[in-house]
């Protein structure tokens, strides 16, 4: 084998982001809301009218993904999407007052989490963790643009 698995840096983040989200997924439920109808709407709540090509983007999950999710909200009575006045074929989706109310319930308990998070760190180790985990995502971007055929990672936030 090339490298042992305590070596091997991806397995690491992809344990500690399974539990975070497992944590998410339990403080979570009481709200009826999954953790990625939360993030759709805490993205929402930011951006109010985003399309749900952008908010799959946000929330780096593939259109037809965030198509269910905006679906599942939906029915719930938590967004509402319509028609962009410009471009008739956009919709843009919009929380209606039961979706801010679940998402200011649901965003407590996520908050909570992160909350505590942050707290195990000082003030700059938060800043050298974001700071090293911004060389990672830097590290795979220039890793991908290596590999015949151009793939491509998905960053959030903008980050390129």
């Amino acid at each position: 084998m090339g490298m042992p698995p305590d070596e091997r840096l991806g397995s690491h983040v992809k344990r500690v982001e399974q539990e975070l989200m497992a944590l998410k997924h339990m403080v979570l439920k009481p709200s009826g809301l999954t953790v990625p109808q939360y993030q759709a709407l805490y993205f929402l709540g930011e951006s109010p009218g985003m399309s749900a090509a952008a908010l799959a983007r946000a929330c780096l999950v593939t259109p037809q993904t965030m198509a269910t999710t905006l679906g599942n909200l939906e029915n719930k009575g938590l967004v509402e999407r319509t028609a962009h006045p410009w471009h008739r074929n956009v919709l843009e989706t919009r929380l209606t007052e039961k979706g801010r109310a679940a998402l200011e319930e649901a965003d407590a308990s996520a908050s909570a989490v992160e909350r505590l998070l942050s707290e195990t760190f000082t003030a700059g180790e938060r800043e050298q963790l974001i700071a090293l985990l911004g060389r990672f995502s830097d590290s795979l971007h220039a890793q991908a643009r290596e590999i015949p055929g151009g793939c491509k990672v998905m960053t959030p936030f903008g980050r390129d």
